[in-house]
């Protein structure tokens, strides 16, 4: 169990140039994500999945599902979801009912844990709409 669980009330602005890079890097693997999103929600009836998107390649407890340029993308994604959070403690106990409960669409939106050097947040990132 972690000693500091996320502030689920950070708040702060993201700023411009940081979520371009992360949209940039997001819109290589945005199909794959979904289809995983659509899987674990199906067969494994998690209703709360989470992408951990960092630059390391190896995250205890957490399998990595689009290994770094695998796809021309900088940053590596790893299959989570809400519970797994809540057990290990990176969401408090007491905050799990409020997390679910603003949790986005997951056929409309990827619930993003960008891990960075300095920066540890949630992002919800739309998927691209399908052309007709």
């Amino acid at each position: 169990m972690t000693e500091n669980p996320i502030n689920m009330d950070n708040d702060s602005p993201l700023d411009g140039n940081y979520l371009g890079t992360i949209s940039a890097d997001f819109v290589k693997v945005a199909d794959r994500l979904n289809e995983a999103s659509y899987t674990i929600r199906k067969k494994e009836r998690c209703l709360h999945p989470i992408f951990i998107m960092s630059k390391q390649e190896k995250l205890p407890s957490f399998p990595i599902l689009i290994e770094k340029g695998e796809v021309g993308n900088q940053w590596c994604y790893h299959v989570a979801y809400a519970d797994a959070f809540i057990e290990c403690g990176l969401i408090a106990g007491d905050k799990a009912e409020d997390f679910k409960s603003t949790y986005k669409d997951p056929d409309k939106f990827c619930c993003l844990f960008v891990m960075d050097e300095t920066f540890i947040k949630f992002v919800y990132m739309p998927y691209p709409e399908e052309e007709s």
